[in-house]
């Protein structure tokens, strides 16, 4: 029998340890997954004791502060890109994740094992519809995450109606280059092992482009989209990432995912995606557990795996 690759989770970290845990069991059930944490600098001293002690689960030794709308975002994740490629190991795909998803429906592994070079990323093309999230030296203030009417929430939009209007007030100086495109979408990617060794190379080999994204707004849901989709690679990417998000309707909900209940269990599984978000376990743990017994120890292959706590 064929030696089955191994996949590398990354989780981006920072509350409610026990549902964290869950997810991580749910990953590494079948026994060909590695997961890698960063929990937030702010949450790792009451937490890193807690995360499941296996072989299959690393915590990262650094940690930052990772904020909404921020480059720490982008800093996070290639601090994870950077641990998985240290383990050195053939795995078939790297995927990030947050620690508030859960896998709702088996068989990613096989998905992915179906065809190795796709990447499955959200993204568009906004190069003519740009807002000015990337061309704008956004000051700190405004790179916060606000969920009501709040004063730097308005002064943003202030600032896109002048971009709009040709009046850039906070120019992004910095180097791009004129036949770079600019895309965007959900942070969370899959990518095969051979993406993520590119994605770590060619920002070795090219300062300007951390660079540019350095002081830009919400640089997360455009940075290793714009990077893919100006590589060779471009031609490998499916626009899917399996996903289930439920938006908001209201004002103050309408940019960010909202807290799955027990009531959205059957839109959720009616989605036929692999992955939800947003889990939260303070809010309604029965979803979490719904979804956690689901799919948990669910293998079918040779090899007995034994879940660790």
């Amino acid at each position: 029998m064929a030696s089955i690759p191994r996949t590398a989770y990354m989780l981006q970290i920072h509350k409610n340890p026990n549902q964290v845990n869950k997810f991580i069991n749910q990953l590494i059930s079948d026994g060909y997954a590695d997961v890698f944490v960063h929990i937030d600098k702010r949450s790792y001293e009451s937490m890193s004791k807690k995360i499941i002690k296996s072989p299959f689960v690393t915590v990262l030794k650094d940690s930052i502060n990772c904020e909404w709308g921020d480059i720490s975002q982008v800093t996070t994740t290639t601090m994870l890109l950077r641990e998985v490629l240290a383990a050195n190991k053939k795995y078939d795909y790297v995927c990030l994740r947050s620690g508030q998803d859960l896998l709702i429906k088996d068989g990613f592994k096989d998905f992915l094992l179906s065809d190795k070079k796709n990447i499955y990323m959200t993204l568009r093309d906004v190069s003519r519809f740009n807002l000015g999230l990337m061309n704008i030296n956004w000051p700190k203030n405004t790179r916060k995450r606000y969920t009501t009417p709040h004063p730097n929430r308005i002064y943003r939009r202030v600032l896109q109606s002048l971009y709009r209007r040709g009046l850039n007030i906070f120019p992004n100086t910095n180097y791009w280059p004129k036949e770079y495109s600019f895309f965007n979408g959900s942070q969370w990617f899959s990518v095969p092992l051979e993406v993520a060794e590119y994605m770590i190379e060619f920002l070795d080999n090219n300062e300007w482009y951390f660079k540019y994204f350095e002081n830009t707004l919400c640089p997360d849901e455009w940075f290793f989209h714009t990077l893919i989709m100006n590589s060779p690679y471009k031609i490998d990417v499916v626009n899917n990432n399996f996903m289930f998000l439920k938006w908001g309707e209201k004002f103050s909900e309408q940019s960010s995912p909202q807290y799955l209940t027990n009531l959205d269990i059957p839109l959720i599984e009616k989605s036929g995606d692999f992955f939800a978000r947003k889990f939260d376990e303070d809010i309604d743990h029965i979803v979490v557990d719904y979804f956690a017994n689901k799919t948990k120890f669910s293998t079918n292959q040779d090899e007995k795996v034994h879940i660790l706590t």
